[in-house]
């Protein structure tokens, strides 16, 4: 019998591998900004944003240091005059609610669906309230969801909607992407992301004149031009030129990225058929498989069994916002968040695997049965 010391793990991430990948193509980028003598706001960032934009069919795409940093720019320039609530998920990771309190806004949390795991229309108006003037809705794990009626519904109570697609870049939906259909939407470029950078980055997306002006001066301290400060709580908050240069390097590259990541899935499914572990569907546009995300109630054995088999594994996330101190939150449970985070496992899913460690993760999965 092979000693399981001898059994190659198949990690949940490796980013060497993709910088090995494009290595030609980032080396080729970094050499472009510094010919350039940018460092900050120079050509390869505004080319960045305009290809964004483009691809995501938007009027205007601003790039910022972080993905919490564009929640946060986000909510601060949608914000109805007179309300100070936001309400969003509790199960994506409390990055919508630490971007919300250092806005200083409240934070309420509505239940999720079933099957999307994400905020609904029906798991939503619970929740609304006359103070709540932003709604965040997180394309979780990669799924974009239908927004169109949660979006109509919002607008006609004055309520705004802001997009988080840190997770779901490339997603689309009846001809529209991910970041399209709310007021204004928030990505991240974390390295690990669909569309990854070398560091950090994020960008906000809107087809709004009005909002895209407003974070343009946010994000540079709240100057309208150089030394002139016209609106509150600015920051110092731009996406640096190696960044977009990088960004720009791999954005060609995403759709393949996306249709790997939903392929490694789909095989996870068959694998999984009629096993305790139930891997959540990514068929279609509408799904860029950032997360290879399971549910299965006896998690803790799953994962054990799954690891003496060289197979990693996360939990994304385990904690409800509500539930973790430094938020500060009132509510006890939801019903589904709550179950979820006790069964939600991740299985590794990036498009550097080999064949190999996909069949690897699918026999280790089929061994549950």
């Amino acid at each position: 019998m092979t000693a399981i010391t001898n059994i190659r793990s198949v990690p949940m991430n490796d980013l060497a591998r993709g910088i090995f990948r494009d290595r030609e193509r980032l080396t080729t980028a970094f050499e472009r900004v510094l010919d350039s003598g940018y460092v900050v706001m120079g050509p390869n960032h505004n080319e960045f944003q305009r290809a964004l934009a483009a691809y995501l069919g938007v009027k205007h795409v601003l790039g910022v240091a972080s993905g919490t940093d564009a929640l946060e720019l986000a909510i601060k320039t949608v914000m109805p005059a007179g309300r100070n609530t936001v309400v969003t998920a509790a199960n994506a990771g409390g990055y919508t609610s630490v971007a919300a309190k250092h806005a200083g806004f409240s934070v309420r949390y509505a239940d999720v669906d079933s099957e999307s795991l994400c905020v609904s229309l029906e798991t939503l108006v619970p929740s609304l309230t006359d103070d709540v003037g932003v709604v965040v809705v997180t394309h979780l794990y990669g799924n974009l969801t239908d927004v169109t009626n949660l979006v109509s519904y919002c607008h006609n109570r004055g309520i705004r909607v802001v997009e988080d697609c840190a997770q779901a870049i490339g997603a689309t939906l009846d001809g529209k992407s991910a970041g399209s259909f709310g007021d204004i939407a928030a990505t991240s470029f974390y390295p690990t992301k669909n569309l990854g950078a070398i560091g950090d980055g994020g960008a906000i997306a809107t087809s709004n004149d009005e909002f895209a002006a407003i974070v343009a001066q946010l994000r540079q301290y709240g100057w309208s031009t150089k030394y002139r400060v016209e609106i509150p709580a600015g920051t110092n908050s731009r996406l640096d030129e190696m960044q977009a240069a990088f960004l720009l390097a791999r954005l060609p590259l995403l759709d393949g990225f996306n249709e790997r990541r939903r392929d490694i899935i789909e095989r996870y499914r068959a694998a999984a058929a009629g096993g305790p572990l139930r891997v959540l569907p990514a068929l279609g546009g509408h799904h860029v498989g950032h997360l290879a995300v399971a549910l299965t109630a006896n998690r803790d054995y799953v994962r054990a069994a799954l690891l003496a088999l060289g197979v990693q594994t996360d939990i994304h996330f385990p904690i409800p916002d509500y539930a973790q101190l430094g938020f500060g939150s009132d509510l006890q449970s939801l019903a589904t968040t709550d179950r979820i985070s006790k069964e939600i496992l991740s299985l590794p899913c990036f498009p550097e695997l080999t064949d190999e460690e996909i069949q690897q993760v699918c026999g280790a999965i089929e061994s549950l049965k």
